[in-house]
C-alpha cells in the first residue's frame, strides 16, 4: 500500500495543545515517514537490480547532488537547507546500501578527520576501511579492496599534504570529488587538566597548525608525530601523561576530555580532501557548471619552460587556481608540477588549453574533473 504524504501543520500552532498532544502527533508523522522511507528503499532496490543488469555504477554522486538540489530548491522551511541536505545524503546513503554497500578506504583509527570526510560525502551509511597511512588508502583503492578512498590534499594553514601529491603519480586511481572541511583541532586527554603533560601527539600537519598554541601553554611537552589524529587519540587514552590533538569524534571514540578547544592557530582552518577511485568504478563525472580539473605535469629543464606552461592557459582564458611544484628525484633538479583548473574537460576553451598544454610536457596526467562547492 502507498503511503500518503504527511500533511504539514499549520503554520499557527494552537497554544492551547499541551506538550502530549504534540507529542501524539510527532510520533503519528514518525511513523508516516518511516512508511515513505521504507517504500522508498523498496524502489532504490529495484533501482540496484536494474543497475546489476545494466552494469552501471551504484553509486553516482552527480545524482546525489541533483536530487538534494531538487530539494532544497522546493524546501518552503522551517527547515533550514542545510539541514535538508543532510537529511537526505542520509537517506540516499541507507538506500544505496540496499543496492549496494560503497566500501570506502578512509585513514584510520575511528574518529580521524579524513573518516568525517568521508561520511560527509557518501553518508553514514558507506562502509568504512580504515587503514594505517594515505600509502595504504591508495593501496586499498587500486587493489579492489575498496571501491573508493579518501585523502587529505591540502591545509590552508600549511599547504599541501605532500605524501598524498606523490602518490597520485603513479596511481591509477583518480579525482571524481572533493570534500572541504573546517578543522577545529581540541586538546584531548584522560584528564581534564593541562597539568603533567609531556608529550603531544597528532599528525604532523596537526602539530604544524598549533604550534603557537602549544608553544605558550604547553612549551616543554614533546611534539610527537604519528600517522593521523586519531591514532594520537587512541594513543593518549593509554597514558596519562599524554595528550592528543583530534576532533570531537575522536574525543567520543576513546573517551578522552577536551581540555582546550579549537588550538589551531588559524580560526579559517580548512582541509580539502579529494575522493579516488579507479575509472572503471566511476568514470569522470560530468561537467556541473562549478568544476576544477587536476593534472600533474613536467617540463624539460630549460630557460622559460615553465612561463611556457602558463600561455595555454591565459589564451584559453582558463584560470589556474592551485600550482605546486614536487621533486622529480631524478638527481637533475627537475620538478613536477601539480594544477588546479576552474573548469572541466568538456568545455571548449579548456579541452584547448588542456590540448596545447600536453604537447609542451614531458610527463602530462589529468588527476581528474569534479564538481567543487561554492
Amino acid at each position: 500500500m502507498t503511503a500518503s504524504a504527511p500533511t504539514p501543520p499549520s503554520s499557527s500552532p494552537d497554544n492551547s495543545e499541551s506538550l502530549a498532544d504534540l507529542r501524539v502527533q510527532i510520533d503519528s508523522l514518525d511513523q508516516r515517514l518511516l512508511s515513505l522511507l521504507n517504500e522508498r528503499a523498496h524502489v532504490a532496490e529495484l533501482v540496484g537490480e536494474v543497475k546489476k543488469r545494466e552494469g552501471t555504477p551504484y553509486f553516482r554522486p552527480d545524482r546525489v547532488a541533483q536530487v538534494i538540489d531538487k530539494m532544497q530548491k522546493s524546501n518552503g522551511g522551517p527547515l533550514k537547507d542545510i539541514h535538508v541536505a543532510a537529511i537526505w545524503r542520509e537517506i540516499m546513503s541507507a538506500c544505496l546500501a540496499l543496492e549496494s554497500p560503497q566500501r570506502v578506504a578512509v585513514l584510520g583509527p575511528e574518529g580521524t578527520f579524513c573518516e568525517q570526510a568521508a561520511i560527509e560525502y557518501f553518508g553514514g551509511a558507506a562502509d568504512l576501511i580504515y587503514c594505517a597511512s594515505f600509502d595504504e588508502v591508495f593501496h586499498a583503492t587500486a587493489a579492489g579492496s575498496a571501491q573508493y578512498g579518501v585523502v587529505g590534499v591540502e591545509n590552508s594553514t600549511e599547504g599541501v599534504v605532500t605524501r598524498s601529491l606523490d602518490l597520485f603519480l603513479h596511481s591509477p586511481t583518480h579525482v571524481v570529488g572533493e570534500v572541504s572541511l573546517l578543522i577545529r583541532h581540541h586538546l584531548l586527554r584522560s584528564s581534564n587538566s593541562l597539568e603533567g603533560v609531556e608529550a603531544v601527539l597528532a599528525h604532523p600537519q596537526a602539530l604544524a597548525q598549533c604550534q603557537t598554541w602549544l608553544s605558550k601553554h604547553l612549551p616543554n611537552a614533546e611534539r610527537r608525530a604519528v600517522s593521523s589524529n586519531a591514532e594520537g587519540a587512541r594513543l593518549a587514552a593509554t597514558n596519562p601523561k599524554w595528550a592528543a590533538l583530534a576532533g570531537e569524534r575522536a574525543s567520543t571514540r576513546f573517551g578522552l576530555h577536551i581540555v582546550a578547544h579549537a588550538i589551531q592557530d588559524d580560526s579559517y582552518n580548512r582541509t580539502r580532501f579529494s575522493v579516488i577511485c579507479l575509472p572503471q568504478t566511476l568514470a569522470m563525472p560530468p561537467a556541473s557548471g562549478r568544476d576544477c580539473t587536476s593534472l600533474i605535469v613536467s617540463v624539460p629543464n630549460r630557460p622559460g619552460a615553465v612561463h611556457d606552461l602558463l600561455v595555454p592557459l591565459k589564451l584559453n582564458n582558463v584560470s589556474m587556481t592551485r600550482f605546486e611544484s614536487r621533486p622529480a628525484r631524478t638527481g637533475q633538479w627537475e620538478y613536477y608540477f601539480y594544477i588546479d583548473l576552474d573548469g572541466h574537460p568538456s568545455q571548449p576553451n579548456v579541452a584547448a588549453a588542456l590540448a596545447e598544454l600536453r604537447g609542451l610536457c614531458a610527463f602530462y596526467k589529468v588527476l581528474g574533473a569534479y564538481p567543487v562547492k561554492a
